[in-house]
């Protein structure tokens, strides 16, 4: 299946140069680190947004369903701008009510 409304997804810019791409950030740092070996850098997070989007065309599979709403998990390839290709998992839900997804987080993963 795919992530209904993903052509409408929504990425907060926080959640990548705050977060994902953040030295400091307390649970991001790990994944910061992970981001950088592939040539990202917090100055250009659109980058990594718009990689995190290529992803939105891969099939979606259902994760678990709380109060807040649905999530979803994307597994998918990036390259990176230092030309290093891995393998990712994103998360998003689509909350409670409404009808746009939302991305949640992203780390590494395999093409299983």
């Amino acid at each position: 299946m795919k992530l209904p409304n993903a052509d409408q997804s929504a990425i907060p810019p926080e959640k990548i140069h705050g977060y994902l791409l953040s030295p400091t950030h307390p649970t991001g740092q790990f994944k910061a680190a992970f981001f950088r070996s592939l040539g990202y850098r917090q100055v250009h997070w659109r980058q990594l947004e718009k990689d995190l989007r290529s992803i939105l065309e891969n099939d979606a599979t259902l994760g678990e369903s709380t109060e807040y709403g649905q999530k979803f998990e994307i597994k998918g390839c990036i390259t990176g701008p230092a030309g290093k290709s891995a393998w990712l998992v994103t998360a998003w839900i689509i909350l409670a009510g409404q009808e746009i997804p939302r991305f949640i987080t992203a780390f590494p993963g395999d093409k299983k």
